[in-house]
């Protein structure tokens, strides 16, 4: 059997991937939905009860013969469920930034009662519907059968989402150099995720550099910068040629950057750049990439971008995204402006996940 540790990981990943597809479904019955959907609700003022339920459900897949109703040792055939949760539910739920107890659920007054989890439990939670919840939840799951991983995934999904809606407050770290504002970039975008959206993260901060040099650079004189367009947008769907477009005053395509996360850039990414813009008057187009490129074909590549001026006329230029963004930098007045767009976009854009935005924190802290 899978130990708690093991479980919470399996759960948490699982239920990572759901939410990034944008998936809350859950094949509950809808009674047991709403009441999760409830006391997730709650979870905030509620948050020993949280502890609790999480040990519980998890104790059920680590031990499936032990009655969880029966929460502490001292119970006939009990189980020791504070330990548990001070070793493992409440360290996890803390490092995860779930509501959580300083120690445990069972210093909540309402819930360490020598008594055992079944309908008739004497505790005084409030409200009455959370307590109906919680009791019929773990009823549910030890007396009928209910799958404990089914209710814990649906609960830690809700968890995510509602993680991952609240806004936290992003640092804007000023006076920076640019040499450190590239090695920040970097290890923001190569950071280890657990969710989707890492990949968007170096298209923000190439948008951001242009927005600051719309209003400084003259080759951007009297251009438009379009806003970007979702994530899972498909450039022939939405009639864009990159993922960054710049347009005459006249709504025509002017320059366009597609952007490529740890992918190389080969030649059949430049024909296919190329059919993007074939019909437009466009002056340059960037291909660029977080991705080393020293084994890349740059035979091949420069023979493409040759043909492409040939025929076309526009200037296909493929580069390095840090070697770019350093070289941008440089033609802001001030990086501060490019560090403040940047954490904008990251707090508005519906690709980037909580863990990015904590991720950014966490680096600036450590780094500076």
């Amino acid at each position: 059997m899978p130990n708690h540790n093991e479980v919470l990981d399996n759960v948490y990943a699982r239920a990572m991937e759901a939410v990034a597809a944008n998936d809350l479904t859950t094949t509950l019955p809808k009674a047991i939905k709403e009441q999760v959907d409830l006391l997730v609700s709650r979870s905030e003022t509620n948050k020993g009860m949280i502890a609790v339920l999480t040990t519980l459900l998890v104790h059920k897949q680590v031990d499936p013969q032990q009655d969880i109703r029966y929460h502490q040792a001292q119970l006939p055939n009990g189980f020791a469920g504070r330990g548990i949760d001070q070793n493992y539910i409440t360290p996890f739920m803390k490092s995860v930034c779930f509501p959580a107890m300083a120690e445990s659920g069972w210093l909540t007054r309402s819930l360490e009662q020598a008594h055992p989890y079944d309908l008739n439990y004497p505790g005084k939670i409030k409200p009455d519907a959370v307590k109906v919840a919680f009791l019929n939840i773990i009823d549910q799951v030890q007396v009928h059968c209910l799958c404990a991983d089914d209710v814990l995934f649906y609960f830690f999904k809700l968890l995510v989402k509602q993680r991952d809606d609240l806004n936290i407050e992003l640092a804007k770290p000023h006076s920076l150099s640019i040499s450190k504002i590239i090695k920040l970039l970097e290890k923001h975008f190569t950071h280890k995720y657990s969710c989707a959206g890492a990949s968007r993260l170096p298209t923000l901060a190439i948008y951001a550099a242009y927005q600051c040099m719309m209003r400084q650079v003259a080759r951007f004189n009297d251009k438009q910068l379009c806003p970007l367009e979702s994530h899972n947008s498909a450039d022939t769907q939405s009639g864009r040629i990159g993922d960054i477009d710049v347009n005459n005053d006249n709504g025509t395509a002017f320059e366009g950057v597609e952007i490529k996360h740890e992918i190389q850039i080969t030649p059949q990414l430049v024909r296919d750049a190329y059919e993007k813009f074939k019909v437009y008057n466009t002056d340059r187009y960037y291909l660029l990439t977080t991705a080393n490129m020293d084994s890349a074909d740059w035979d091949a590549i420069e023979a493409e971008i040759q043909r492409i001026a040939q025929i076309h006329g526009c200037q296909v230029i493929v580069n390095g995204v840090y070697t770019t963004l350093k070289y941008y930098l440089r033609l802001v007045t001030d990086p501060a402006e490019f560090i403040d767009r940047y954490v904008e976009l990251l707090k508005v854009d519906e690709a980037i996940k909580f863990q990015h935005k904590v991720a950014w924190n966490d680096i600036i802290t450590h780094e500076l």
